[in-house]
């Protein structure tokens, strides 16, 4: 696995009336190996837009992102993704979405039926491998999505908002075993949310940024991703630094929201 470099990405779009929206500007980051990052940040603030330029859907205006020493250029198996909703094959069953990738590599069942077996077991799904996705839940499907983007063996795994639709308690649940598979692959990950409670909990590092343009406000470090790794993440919520963390980052959050809205008063 390598070093994930992003240099000085910008990205605007063009509208057809002639104007144009700056959605990211002067981005400067780098992820080494292994990282759990969580990024957040008001509405309109580039996040997914910034996820899809590193997943290779979305070429910047500016900058470039480079994965060790190969440029992304677009989509590519040593990135996989993770979205909100599943985009799974409904008609098929479990084991047969977690080893499509593997299949539609050509690889043979004598080399990935271990693999997809493990994840299966990892990710609570060895019950249901014959079961088609429409008849999961929510939360399970969005299981086979984190197993199926695993078994293609990315080098980063990157998540838009992969947690959004689930209950609080299916959500907890899905928090604690993406810890639990960050630490047992060791896997970059990179996880965009709207959520301050889950960035907190999953962020190894996070990243706030702010409004659009989009660029990176404050950076923090945080030790309660390795703390919550097969702890009760209830009991990690617990920790003295967390609340004030949380409070620090919501009143962030608060004020570019409400700068947001002073802007948009202004124009009308």
């Amino acid at each position: 696995m390598s070093t994930l470099s992003i240099e000085n990405v910008s990205m605007r779009f063009d509208l057809p009336n002639g104007t144009h929206v700056q959605a990211l500007e002067g981005i400067s980051l780098e992820i080494k190996s292994g990282e759990l990052m969580a990024v957040l940040g008001p509405s309109g603030c580039g996040k997914t837009t910034l996820l899809n330029i590193i997943a290779g859907f979305l070429a910047p205006t500016e900058g470039s992102i480079t994965l060790g020493e190969t440029r992304v250029i677009g989509p590519g198996a040593d990135r996989g993704m993770v979205f909100q909703q599943g985009a799974l094959f409904e008609w098929m069953s479990v084991r047969d979405n977690v080893s499509f990738g593997p299949r539609m590599k050509g690889e043979p069942a004598s080399k990935y039926n271990d693999v997809v077996e493990h994840l299966l077991d990892v990710t609570g799904l060895g019950d249901f491998k014959d079961k088609a996705i429409y008849e999961l839940s929510g939360g399970m499907q969005q299981r086979v999505a984190l197993a199926r983007c695993l078994a293609n063996d990315p080098d980063v795994i990157l998540m838009d908002e992969p947690l959004g639709a689930l209950d609080a308690l299916t959500r907890e649940k899905m928090q604690g075993l993406v810890l639990k598979l960050w630490k047992e692959t060791g896997k970059t990950i990179i996880l965009i949310t709207h959520s301050v409670e889950e960035a907190l909990l999953l962020g190894e590092r996070l990243l706030v940024m702010a409004p659009r343009p989009g660029r990176i406000h404050k950076e923090y470090r945080l030790p309660f991703a390795n703390l919550g790794v097969g702890a009760d993440l209830r009991e990690i919520k617990k920790h003295p630094d967390y609340a004030s963390t949380r409070e620090e980052i919501l009143t962030m959050i608060w004020d570019m929201e409400e700068e947001i809205m002073g802007r948009a008063e202004d124009v009308a």
